[in-house]
């Protein structure tokens, strides 16, 4: 059955095969963040009321992105736009991103989705993320606010590989 609630102003969706209690506590956030974009922190900032701890995890061995900068310099970066807050941790991570749930005892994926074709791809994602975990992991499909529907990694990628300024795309330290 699929659930489609609104949440404030932005969409999760989520696929439930059995009952997810309410309690939810870590959450893990994945991608190669090659590099990490406004919208990747638009959803972090979104999705954090939902758990006590959200665990950025950086692709370390993506073998589809060429171009790929290293996976600890991606981690720096990140960590430092997030700096102080204790919610949140920023670690690389090798191999399957349910294996890595697991180890950092998390129960939800989280996984922006900016169109369709997004959502297709994350959604067979899921459903073979929540069969190799027997169940133990669900992912959570939140969708990017409108003005970001068009921001990803590859379009700052190429806009700097031409010489464009991107930083309207890169996320700024917010004060506490």
């Amino acid at each position: 059955m699929w659930l489609f609630q609104p949440i404030r102003e932005f969409c999760v969706c989520v696929f439930l095969s059995t009952f997810v209690p309410m309690n939810l506590k870590v959450g893990i956030f994945v991608g190669s963040f090659n590099p990490f974009t406004i919208g990747h922190d638009s959803i972090v900032r979104r999705v954090l009321p939902l758990f006590d701890k959200l665990v950025i995890g950086v692709v370390g061995d993506h073998v589809s992105k060429p171009g790929l900068r290293p996976a600890e310099e991606r981690v720096q970066t990140i960590r430092q736009l997030y700096e102080g807050d204790e919610r949140i941790e920023v670690k690389s991570y090798y191999g399957l991103a349910v294996d890595f749930a697991r180890q950092q005892g998390a129960r939800y994926i989280i996984k922006g989705v900016r169109s369709v074709k997004d959502f297709e791809y994350e959604r067979e994602q899921a459903d073979i993320n929540r069969q190799i975990s027997h169940g133990e992991v669900e992912t959570l499909l939140l969708c990017s606010e409108p003005q970001l529907s068009s921001v990803s990694s590859s379009v700052v990628r190429e806009l700097t590989h031409f010489g464009v300024d991107t930083s309207p795309f890169m996320p700024h330290r917010q004060s506490s």
